[in-house]
């Protein structure tokens, strides 16, 4: 009785918070982005593609960063931000500590009148497969760059953040609070979150904020996870693991996620409207989810019921 009391309270909240916050942040004026310049990771394509454009028809000086500069997403993004020079692409691979400095050499070299206002730590990777599929440089691989690559950055730009009062923007996930076949992304996930809790605390005495961006599916619109079929999971499984699990289960499985994947929203500018509140209201919200109502549901019932229970509920989900 007490916990469905308690949810539903934490249900109300859910639905009449973020119409009271914007109640509250109404009055007061929002940032002028001339003369402000901002960093983005993993533009080639996704939520950076469509944040890098917003941010640049705003009026902020954009820099880009592009794992493959001359590719064809690079190429869109200086197509179409046209001739004005306030969005530059560069070349920027969040693993490679040359990049990153890079990076922050030329901006240095080309900051506006008002400074550096924000990054946004974009950048990211994502597969599936049970823990045992995957071996170690996998494991390795995807701390680096979702996880390692972010700090990263962060650590070369605080500086220039303290400097000029900016903001800090992570990409995060609700796969930080749960995970349905992809728990190395949620690792990486839930390593930032806990990352930017810390940062954000310390940050509140040199003016400088910390926001979070935690979407819900969104697979179609980002191309963040393309589908995968059960014999290219079979063809990279070990022979010890191929001597557990048979293709039947791999196909039911990949199956299973493709499915999940093939339901999630096509309309990234969603989470890049959540993204732009962040950079330029007046009083961003540390955390911002912006995924469906059951989605929402989700995250905050594993919040509130014992690990006992959500793992049932987790396992029955993946039976089906």
């Amino acid at each position: 009785m007490w916990a469905a009391a308690a949810l539903l309270l934490l249900l109300l909240l859910l639905l009449l918070l973020p119409p009271l916050a914007r109640l509250c942040r109404r009055g007061a004026a929002r940032l002028e982005p001339a003369g402000r310049a901002v960093l983005i990771t993993g533009c080639d394509s996704g939520f950076g593609h469509l944040l890098a454009l917003r941010l640049h028809r705003l009026g902020f000086t954009v820099f880009a960063g592009c794992l493959c500069p001359g590719g064809d997403g690079a190429r869109r993004l200086q197509r179409e931000a046209g001739g004005a020079g306030r969005l530059r692409v560069l070349r920027l691979d969040v693993t490679r500590a040359q990049d990153v400095r890079a990076a922050k050499e030329l901006v240095l070299s080309h900051l506006p009148e008002r400074g550096f206002w924000g990054l946004v730590n974009n950048a990211g990777i994502s597969t599936f497969g049970e823990t045992g599929w995957l071996p170690m440089e996998t494991y390795e691989k995807f701390a680096d760059v979702n996880l390692l690559g972010s700090i990263r950055t962060t650590l070369a730009f605080l500086p220039l953040l303290r400097k000029y009062k900016g903001r800090i923007v992570f990409m995060s996930s609700i796969i930080a609070y749960f995970t349905l076949g992809n728990g190395i992304y949620s690792m990486t996930k839930a390593a930032i979150e806990k990352f930017c809790d810390a940062l954000r605390l310390e940050m509140k005495k040199f003016g400088v904020q910390v926001c979070i961006i935690q979407p819900g599916n969104y697979a179609p619109s980002t191309k963040i996870q393309p589908p995968l079929s059960a014999e290219e999971i079979w063809s990279e499984l070990s022979e010890e693991e191929k001597a557990v699990y048979n293709k039947e289960y791999v196909q039911e499985r990949a199956n299973f996620f493709n499915s999940i994947l093939s339901e999630g929203s096509t309309n990234g500018n969603e989470v890049v409207d959540a993204m732009v509140d962040a950079l330029t209201s007046p009083a961003p919200k540390a955390r911002y989810m912006v995924a469906k109502l059951k989605e929402k549901v989700l995250v905050f019932v594993c919040a509130l019921f014992p690990t006992a229970v959500m793992d049932s509920v987790l396992s029955y989900a993946l039976s089906k």
